[in-house]
């Protein structure tokens, strides 16, 4: 093309060319009043943020209109197959943005949006009320008030007696003669006319926020809930014998001792004999030798069976029961791996990875091998629908059990899409189900897990020691937009890792790590061992020694030197504590030394305040000058607050804001207080 040549002017339509006006642009043209910034959402609506049920959500958006009037705006809210919606009024707060708090009353999906419309009656009593002031006459704005109470009735909102409230205005204002226009005035100007009005009144240009949100809602267990994990194999009290279900029952008046809601276990299927690993992960089982439990099945079946040493579907059934009248409730391990002697390897080997020479493929993660555990392909031709089908059923199969916990293991090695079905699928049966995501991987992948339906996550806690980090992290969790959606459990160790931290700082280092997690998070876990501080590792790594996923083993379980007392404290505290069932409420304070974690906690009417003063030093005392929140109750510097000790019922007084406090890891690395006015 010639670079000198003139480009063409694009041809202007004629009128006449033009299309006629469609039902488009009345559409657009109806949406006059802008909503924009609609918080909270996640990724514009994509996921459902999160709440529990009865938990509020603070909503905001900025709602604007063109010209002078007053505008109106409000959010829409309802649980999926409610057809009307439930509204609730938003209040303005400043440049055009406008909030209120709303609750969900029952579990399963909600939506919510915004609405917004320019408020008729507003608008006239605004600028009525300045003519009159600057003492024009007023007689037409009293007949167009007349006519909105017209528009009102013809509208049809409110309630029946919102109607019939109407009527009586209606009839009052028109007894009055007309030219009494400071009684008609004063009539339409009464607080309780006002208040009908707003209810009632005409909505011009009514607009609705072009997203719907997705919002779902949780049983409180999800959200707070502190869980207990033991391997049942372990439980008889002797290594030699095989525990059993009813030796779990037995231990269920210790565990509910310690104060814990959730008792979980690694798998309890038919465990493979195919290269079964030995005792400190040997790659060669000793005759006799248990094996690992996550190499799930065996020709005695898969994953919708029971160790047969375990007992019986009866027996789980009875332990069950027991657990629930011991204020509990069982979580099972969802392991999608296999033991090379699975079922499924024979019934669908097109569910599975198969190397050149026609050996199956075993699990790897380069340069370990899982010689035990092959994995299923999600993907594989065949596998979509049946072995999303399978798995599917599995865990409804267990739900129809009576479980309604499941911890997963490794599901970020597992295809996004497949999690945010199978969640969807099982939350149709039973919305109360509850997801816990083991996975300790990149921040993204564990978040977009969480954002596909995972109830709780695994978190970096574990390895989040000092002061900068735990505040850095914490103030992530919970006041960042992963707050909306990301509900982690804060888990002191796994049968998987016994962090340094724990290997090298004695009984301190175990009530530290308790008091962090156990006051910290609304979800917490440890692993049967904690507490008796157990830490013998594996040399150089972060293993157990005499690891339970090879062997069975027996415990004391109130050996001495055990925190049991401490579990059951901070357990107490949190069921008792208003403050401590809320996540999110987490404020940091100033404790002016590094090696002592300061925060609170508290209710919304200050009720129930907590602080809490932990030391990060396992050896050495540690102390310093601190910072009372004063301020939080609305107290000068020089105002005093009462303060008890939850640990022995100790109260004093704090007069003034800065206090100075002295820790002992030694005697108690922790202190939990409550302060009030």
């Amino acid at each position: 093309m010639d670079a000198k040549a003139p480009a063409k002017k694009p041809r202007s339509l004629k009128r006449e060319e033009m299309p006629p006006a469609t039902d488009g642009l009345r559409s657009l043209a109806r949406n006059r009043v802008a909503i924009e910034d609609v918080t909270p959402a996640v990724d514009a609506g994509r996921f459902a943020l999160k709440r529990l049920e009865g938990e509020p959500i603070h909503v905001e958006a900025d709602v604007f209109c063109d010209g002078h009037e007053t505008i109106g705006a409000a959010i829409l809210f309802r649980p999926a197959g409610e057809a009307e919606w439930r509204e609730t009024p938003l209040t303005f707060v400043e440049n055009d943005r406008w909030a209120a708090t709303i609750a969900f009353d029952q579990p399963g999906p909600w939506r919510y949006t915004v609405i917004g419309w320019r408020d008729a009656f507003g608008t006239w009593a605004r600028d009525t009320r300045k003519k009159r002031d600057a003492g024009q006459d007023i007689t037409l704005e009293l007949l167009e008030g007349r006519a909105l109470l017209d528009r009102a009735v013809a509208g049809r909102r409110g309630t029946a007696q919102d109607a019939a409230a109407l009527k009586a205005l209606m009839a009052r204002f028109d007894a009055l003669p007309s030219a009494g226009l400071d009684a008609r005035y004063a009539l339409l100007e009464d607080a309780e006319a006002v208040s009908l009005l707003e209810r009632t009144g005409p909505r011009d240009e009514l607009s609705t926020y072009e997203i719907e949100i997705p919002v779902w809602v949780d049983r409180e267990r999800a959200g707070f809930s502190a869980w207990y994990e033991l391997m049942p194999r372990s439980q008889s009290g002797d290594s030699t014998r095989h525990g059993t279900f009813d030796d779990v029952v037995a231990r269920l008046p210790d565990i509910q001792e310690m104060g814990f809601d959730v008792l979980y276990f690694p798998p309890i299927h038919p465990i493979g004999l195919t290269n079964r690993k030995g005792r400190n992960n040997a790659l060669t089982a000793q005759p006799g030798e248990p094996g690992s439990p996550y190499a799930i099945g065996s020709p005695e079946g898969g994953h919708r069976a029971i160790h047969p040493e375990l007992g019986s579907f009866d027996d789980f059934a009875r332990l069950l029961a027991a657990a629930r009248e011991h204020g509990l409730e069982i979580a099972l391990d969802f392991a999608i791996q296999c033991s090379p002697d699975h079922p499924w390897i024979r019934e669908h080997p097109d569910w599975f990875d198969w190397r050149p020479d026609g050996t199956i493929k075993y699990a790897e993660n380069p340069p370990k091998k899982y010689q035990d555990i092959v994995n299923v392909d999600f993907y594989r031709e065949g596998a979509i629908p049946s072995l999303w089908y399978e798995l599917r059923d599995t865990v409804l199969f267990w739900l129809d059990k009576g479980v309604r916990i499941f911890r997963v293991d490794n599901p970020h090695t597992k295809p996004f899409p497949f999690w945010e079905w199978l969640i969807a699928e099982t939350r149709a049966v039973d919305p109360g189900i509850i997801f816990l995501a083991e996975a300790f991987t990149r921040p993204k992948l564990m978040k977009r897990l969480a954002k596909v339906g995972y109830n709780q996550s695994y978190s970096y806690f574990t390895w989040r020691n000092e002061k900068w980090e735990l505040e850095t992290y914490l103030t992530e969790l919970t006041q960042d937009d992963c707050a909306q959606y990301m509900r982690p459990n804060f888990f002191v160790n796994t049968p998987d890792i016994n962090p340094v931290y724990l290997q090298t700082s004695g009984r301190p280092g175990f009530r530290i790590r308790l008091a962090l997690a156990a006051a910290l998070a609304g979800n917490y876990g440890v692993y049967s061992g904690f507490e008796l501080c157990e830490a013998e590792p594996v040399p150089g790594k972060e293993e157990y020694l005499n690891s339970e996923k090879y062997e069975i083993r027996a415990f004391d379980w109130k050996a001495p030197g055990n925190i049991r007392e401490d579990i059951a404290f901070f357990n107490r505290i949190r069921n008792t504590e208003p403050a401590m069932r809320d996540f999110r409420n987490l404020v940091f304070y100033n404790f002016w030394n590094d090696n002592v974690l300061y925060f609170g906690k508290r209710s919304a009417d200050l009720s129930s305040f907590l602080i809490f003063m932990v030391s990060l030093d396992p050896v050495n005392p540690q102390g310093g000058h601190f910072e009372v929140p004063l301020w939080e109750f609305g107290l000068p510097d020089n105002g005093s607050v009462k303060v008890e000790d939850l640990w022995d019922g100790r109260q004093f007084v704090w007069q003034g804001k800065v206090q100075h406090w002295w820790i002992s890891p030694a005697e108690r690395p922790y202190y939990a207080l409550r302060i009030s006015v």
